[in-house]
């Protein structure tokens, strides 16, 4: 769905209505589709996170998908639904599919997948590595290495010249069954940097060429797992970081309690009933049986019946235990000094990942003394919502790498 999550099936996700508003906006998936993981123990402070994995980023195994012909991504572009506008391919695509180990909300190692999309182009010539995180999906085959097809937006973008690493994340292709962690940034930066790790070892291996630039982008909880990969190459001193050239996130929940709170305000506009149980700060006060139905009636509202994949609920329990020390600690992404240009994009309509979340990474960044490297351009779809704002992100998202772009 090329909606909240950038995926082909637009209008899969525009049925989903109130149900995708919420998922996606805790742009991290609270919950899970008749399951999940149980909450972590302990009240308070968060215990220190498990070390990684000694074998995280070590490529397991690489398949070829298919080729992709230009003409049908071009024909798939025409399409009445395609949300991908004015992007002209110039170039077939071979997909491959590639395994490698990262670790699970646990910290736990587990083997994961994701696409990687070439662009054919002369013998010898090189490409700059994009990689894009997809926003929030309920079905595995909608995973990236799933739906390898000529409309899914990584083999898109490889289209117009760039090598396209596009990771399934855990609890989807290869890790399905393993609880998807929804907005926790540790495993899902690592689910990313780990599949950059693991396709460069892929690159070397089958000769495929890249120029040394990298790029990082995603919308909606794409979003969100662009700036957790972001600020984990940073914090990490990653050899990746020396390639990176500039990050586009769009309309993520960067600062999860004012996404949080945004929630609780349309919650209360679309439910009064059960809003008027939603006082931040004080749902732990809510008795057993009262707070059990408030979190049965948000994991209704949040999961589609249909859905197919596991999600972790120790988000939704911490927020509904008023644990902010957990989240600002586990989720939050957004006070921090990046060192390469941040380049936000989000709409004022937005009720499902509210603006705030942008205006207040944008001034936390800048306050640190990020200046010019940091901006927000706003989205001017009428109205400027989440899923309006999905098409003129794109074009925005390769406006802005166009300048900096070589070798496409």
């Amino acid at each position: 769905m090329l909606t909240a999550g950038i995926s082909p099936d637009a209008g899969r996700t525009r049925t989903l209505a109130w149900r995708a508003m919420l998922v996606s906006l805790w742009t991290a998936t609270l919950v899970a589709c008749g399951g999940g993981s149980d909450p972590a123990p302990g009240g308070g402070q968060p215990a220190e996170p498990p070390p990684a994995p000694q074998r995280a980023g070590q490529l397991e195994s690489a398949a070829l998908l298919r080729n992709i012909p230009v003409q049908d991504i071009a024909a798939a572009l025409a399409a009445k639904e395609s949300l991908a506008e004015g992007v002209v391919p110039r170039y077939s695509v071979v997909a491959y599919r590639i395994e490698y180990l990262t670790s699970d909300a646990d910290g736990k190692e587990v083997r994961a997948s994701g696409l990687v999309s070439v662009p054919q182009k002369p013998a010898g010539a090189r490409s700059p590595v994009l990689s894009y995180q997809h926003g929030t999906i309920f079905r595995d085959a909608e995973a990236p290495s799933n739906n390898a097809v000529a409309s899914e937006v990584a083999v898109v973008l490889a289209s117009l010249g760039y090598i396209v690493l596009a990771p399934d994340y855990v609890g989807f292709g290869a890790s399905r069954g393993t609880p998807h962690p929804y907005l926790l940034a540790r495993p899902a930066a690592a689910a990313t940097v780990d599949f950059l790790t693991a396709a460069r070892t892929w690159r070397g291996q089958a000769q495929v060429a890249d120029n040394g630039q990298l790029f990082l982008t995603g919308y909606s909880e794409g979003g969100y797992v662009t700036m957790a990969a972001h600020r984990a190459l940073q914090e990490g001193g990653s050899p990746h970081l020396q390639q990176l050239r500039m990050v586009v996130p769009g309309a993520g929940p960067y600062n999860v309690q004012a996404t949080m709170d945004g929630l609780v305000d349309l919650v209360r506009q679309e439910q009064p009933a059960l809003g008027a149980l939603l006082n931040p700060g004080f749902l732990r006060y809510l008795g057993g049986s009262v707070q059990r139905e408030v979190r049965r009636l948000l994991l209704r509202a949040l999961i589609p019946g249909d859905a197919d994949v596991v999600y972790d609920t120790r988000f939704i329990d911490r927020f509904l235990a008023d644990d902010t020390r957990y989240l600002a600690d586990n989720s939050n992404v957004y006070d921090w000094k990046p060192q390469v240009p941040v380049r936000l994009y989000h709409g004022r309509n937005d009720r499902t990942v509210p603006y705030a979340s942008a205006v207040s990474t944008v001034r936390a960044m800048q306050n640190r003394g990020a200046g010019d490297l940091v901006s927000l351009t706003d989205c001017r779809a009428q109205p400027a919502g989440h899923l309006q704002c999905v098409p003129p992100f794109i074009t925005y998202m390769l406006g802005q790498l166009a300048p900096v772009a070589q070798d496409l």
